[in-house]
């Protein structure tokens, strides 16, 4: 799959995707790293990302634009923030958001719980577990 992560997490979330074989990149890479999220949004769409990020604004974000792309990951409530442990639970759990990533959806990854929703937002709800 193919990952953007968000400036609210560490670099270090690209590089582990990409040693796990997926194709990741960091906003640093593309000098996004102070980019409006709207830019930020843009880039992953145009290039099939999925937006990976922690910002608690970002499942707003996606609600206010109505649109179907980008999809997006967006870490909760995690007791440990260490970029490690947060590739290690992206990766856990990637597994059962797959396919709905790629239909266009967000989902919100925490310890216990994945919730998914369908792009745009305020569709009909994919699944909770």
């Amino acid at each position: 799959m193919r990952f953007l992560i968000d400036n609210a997490l560490s670099p270090a979330v690209a590089h582990g995707l990409r040693q796990a074989g997926h194709d990741a990149a960091h906003v640093r890479d593309f000098g996004l790293q102070a980019a409006e999220d709207d830019e930020v949004f843009a880039r992953a769409a145009s290039e099939g990302r999925i937006l990976v990020s922690a910002d608690t604004d970002f499942g707003t974000l996606l609600a206010l634009r109505q649109a179907s792309t980008p999809s997006g990951i967006l870490f909760r409530r995690l007791s440990q923030r260490a970029p490690v442990f947060q590739v290690a639970l992206l990766l856990a759990n990637l597994p059962s958001v797959a396919a709905s990533l790629e239909r266009g959806s967000i989902a919100v990854i925490e310890e216990s719980r994945v919730r998914i929703r369908a792009l745009p937002i305020g569709g009909s709800q994919e699944g909770q577990r």
